[in-house]
Parts: C-alpha cells; structure tokens; sequence
C-alpha cells in the first residue's frame, strides 16, 4: 500500500527544514524511525491538515532539494 519514503538528504536535514517551512511543527510531531513512516505521516497529516500523498511529496521535496528551499 504505501512506499516508504525516498529520502535523499538525511532526516536531520530534511526535518529542520519541515520546521522551518512549518514553525508549529515539533521535534516530537517529526519524530521519525526507519520502518515507521506510517506513523510519521499520519501525525503530520491530523497536524497540517493535508493528504498522505501532500505530506509525503513535500518530505520528498524538501529531502531532493538537499534541505534546502525549493
């Protein structure tokens, strides 16, 4: 059912930018494990009201783009 993220910058890099882009979301909301990213979209989709498919474009945008600003 769901692929597991692409992530092309390390989740450090990729989730001090998510925080940036969104300064309400928490290291606690981006908590991420490897295996559980299930568990991590589904907290940023009830916290910035978007799609599945829209939060794990934009962690995929933001990781392509190296961390930095598309």
């Amino acid at each position: 059912m769901d692929k597991v993220l692409q992530l092309q910058a390390p989740w450090e890099q990729v989730r001090e930018k998510l925080k940036e882009i969104n300064i309400e979301l928490t290291d606690e909301d981006l908590h991420y494990e490897p295996g559980k990213e299930k568990e991590l979209l589904n907290r940023l989709q009830k916290k910035m009201h978007k799609s599945h498919e829209e939060i794990k474009g934009l962690i995929e945008s933001v990781s392509a783009n190296k961390g930095k600003a598309s």
